[in-house]
């Protein structure tokens, strides 16, 4: 618990420095590097996820064949009954 709490604490502090820095390129006369800066992050993110996708989709094996089941009759669970009731042959 400690520790989500100081990973969550990096975070608030990592965007907040990065938002000061933002407004910094913005309002100077680097208004050129945040719009680049800004579109490089959102295509490297979009990518990154379709990329993410991609990889996940390829490296996860299907998931086993569902059977299909019939519901027992009564003829089935008669035989299955008198299955259980039989001793096992003995080998001799």
């Amino acid at each position: 618990m400690a520790n989500d709490r100081a990973i969550g604490a990096l975070l608030l502090l990592g965007s907040i420095v990065l938002l000061v820095v933002f407004f910094w390129l913005v309002l100077g006369a680097y208004w050129w590097l945040a719009v680049e800066l800004v579109c490089t992050a959102a295509v490297v993110g979009v990518l990154g996820i379709i990329g993410w996708i991609g990889w996940t989709l390829a490296t996860t094996p299907p998931p086993p064949p569902i059977e299909e089941t019939q519901p027992p009759t009564p003829e089935a669970s008669e035989k299955a009954e008198s299955e259980k009731e039989q001793p096992p042959e003995q080998k001799k």
